[in-house]
């Protein structure tokens, strides 16, 4: 009964009955894994970590902690995929070391070909994002056009183009000089982002609400590791307090 809540509630968008339904729960083994893909999507990436029967569900939660050694484990086991190369690739982006962003850009290049061989067209969003937000900050025009590929593919499918595209694309067009442009665009990113997700972060950046931004990651438990590639403020004061 808990589970058909929870995804009602995600469903109809009622943020605040989904949390409360989160809160003590313990789901059924069988519910576990549903569970746990709800937690992530709603923000609460511990829950989601704890209850994932899935190994690519459970290293995203990770990854969102910033727990990369975890996730490596979890991920080491896997046979390559778009979605396993993926997040190994945002494992490399997040560890924040003198090679890594090399080895990041390498790992979501070979991700973003692994979703083309095989149509996964949700994975080659994906490394279409975490490519333009690598590129973001030495070649803003190449990350332009490699967050155009994953807009094509949103459109030959008939979809909407997904939120933490659109936010990282806000900061890419800022940085080509299309302020106005990289406004709309971020709040478009900011309409379609589900509540405490690394999207409605980095698209409140876009728009310099960073109070809101830094709030939001905490509320998520979002790894700050995952704010790196855009152009920070200082943390506010009674943030940084906390």
């Amino acid at each position: 009964m808990t589970l058909a809540a929870l995804q009602a509630a995600v469903n109809v968008g009622d943020d605040a009955a989904a949390l409360a339904l989160l809160s003590g729960f313990q789901p059924a083994p069988a519910e576990a894994q549903a569970c746990a893909a709800l937690a992530l999507h709603v923000g609460r990436p511990s829950l989601a970590a704890q209850w994932a029967a899935d190994s690519l569900t459970r290293a995203a939660a990770l990854l969102r902690l910033g727990h990369t050694e975890a996730a490596r484990e979890t991920l080491s086991p896997l046979p390559d995929s778009p979605r396993v190369a993926l997040l190994l690739a945002r494992l490399l982006a997040l560890e924040n070391q003198a090679d890594a962003v090399g080895q990041a850009r390498a790992q979501a290049t070979h991700a973003r070909a692994l979703a083309r061989a095989e149509g996964d067209a949700a994975a080659l969003v994906a490394a279409a994002t975490l490519l333009g937000e690598l590129l973001l900050p030495t070649d803003p025009r190449a990350a332009l056009r490699t967050l155009a590929e994953g807009l094509k593919v949103a459109e030959m499918a008939g979809e909407a183009a997904d939120a933490h595209l659109l936010a990282v694309l806000a900061h890419v067009q800022a940085a080509v000089g299309g302020a106005e442009k990289a406004r709309r665009t971020a709040e478009k990113a900011l309409a379609r982002a589900a509540p405490r997700s690394p999207a409605r972060v980095v698209a409140l950046l876009a728009l310099g609400q960073p109070e809101g931004a830094y709030a939001e990651a905490s509320a998520g438990e979002l790894d700050e590791r995952w704010l790196l590639p855009f152009s920070l403020p200082p943390r506010p004061a009674a943030l940084a307090r906390e």
